[in-house]
């Protein structure tokens, strides 16, 4: 099957060669010619312009758009009007589930199809393949399945749940969630999921690395909480071997357990990094959802705002509670 990949960057690039792997081929376009150059010379069809991207496509047309959400509209006005009725955009980048109803149904008017698709798998998925959660409807989807079926992982080795009578697609790594927007929906939520299941992760660790503070002379002064048993912390413990030990037979394993033990095993204290963590919007559109549907979701409400405090976005009230520490009790900072 043919399809025209549009974006080019760290999952792009790798899902056009997991496709032509799995026997289909692909078109490609990027902003930036040397992304294109790099996949014509692994045998790819490139494109220079998105005019020159769409002719080179049979109708009807396959085009999947993988580029950051805020690029999507932009992307969509350039490919939009060359498009005919019959044709499908696939969005598979983090869009907004709000803003592919708007999609779809400017599409529609067209006779044209959308479909999101909420992909994970990061930079792992050319070999390991991508988790995918669908949105559209049913003709567009079935027709892109092999598509979806390339991409992939398969089962890889993991049975189907007990008692999970009717697993479908899904054990093969792709699901078709719902209508429009269901894909992303599904795609925001098992982001945060995954923010607090990295921020879990992080604060152990942090525990860890300071059980040793027991060794460490503290200030006797108004400013410093004492340690009332520095005997109670004195390991040092080897963060590395810890994570190692808990991808076997641990009830904690998971992949990113797995990623966690390879960035500590190269580098306990983690000096390439400054800790400064981003967030691209999922965090925040759950926590949105979660208020609109009034259901709780405290962890992932506080590993978002620890994102936000990683930026330094609580700079602010940090410096206004140590002026009203000042202010009553005439306590200075101190300073490291």
């Amino acid at each position: 099957m043919q399809i025209g990949m549009i974006g080019l960057g760290r999952m792009g690039a790798n899902m056009a060669r997991r496709l032509v792997q799995g026997g289909h081929s692909c078109v490609v376009f990027d902003r930036s010619p040397d992304a294109v150059a790099a996949l014509q010379s692994e045998g790819m069809d490139g494109a220079s312009s998105v005019e020159e991207f769409v002719r080179k496509l049979n109708t009807p047309r396959s085009i999947w758009i993988m580029v950051p959400a805020a690029a999507v509209d932009a992307t969509l006005a350039a490919v939009t009007p060359l498009l005919q009725a019959g044709d499908t955009v696939i969005d598979g980048g983090n869009s907004y589930y709000h803003d592919d109803l708007t999609r779809a149904a400017q599409l529609s008017a067209m006779g044209c199809h959308y479909v999101d698709v909420g992909v994970s798998g990061g930079v792992w998925g050319l070999e390991r393949g991508y988790c995918l959660m669908i949105g559209g409807d049913d003709e567009a989807v079935h027709r892109l399945e092999p598509i979806f079926r390339a991409l992939a992982p398969g089962q890889s080795g993991i049975p189907v749940t007990p008692g999970h009578t009717n697993a479908g697609t899904a054990a093969e790594g792709y699901l078709h969630c719902g209508p429009s927007g269901a894909g992303h929906f599904v795609k925001m939520v098992h982001n945060a999921i995954e923010y607090g299941m990295m921020a879990a992760y992080a604060e152990g660790f942090n525990i860890l690395k300071h059980a040793n503070s027991g060794h460490e002379d503290r200030a006797v002064d108004a400013e410093t909480t004492p340690l009332r048993h520095p005997e109670h912390y004195q390991y040092d413990m080897n963060l590395a071997a810890i994570a190692e030990l808990w991808r076997r037979g641990s009830v904690i394993p998971s992949w990113l357990l797995d990623l966690c033990a390879q960035s500590l095993a190269g580098d306990q204290d983690l000096t390439e990094f400054s800790g400064r963590v981003s967030d691209s919007g999922e965090g925040r559109w759950t926590l949105a959802a979660a208020n609109d549907l009034a259901v709780p979701a405290h962890v992932i409400a506080a590993s978002l705002f620890s994102r936000f405090s990683s930026r330094g976005e609580d700079d602010f009230q940090n410096k206004l509670l140590s002026a009203l520490r000042f202010q009553f009790g005439g306590h200075k900072e101190k300073h490291v």
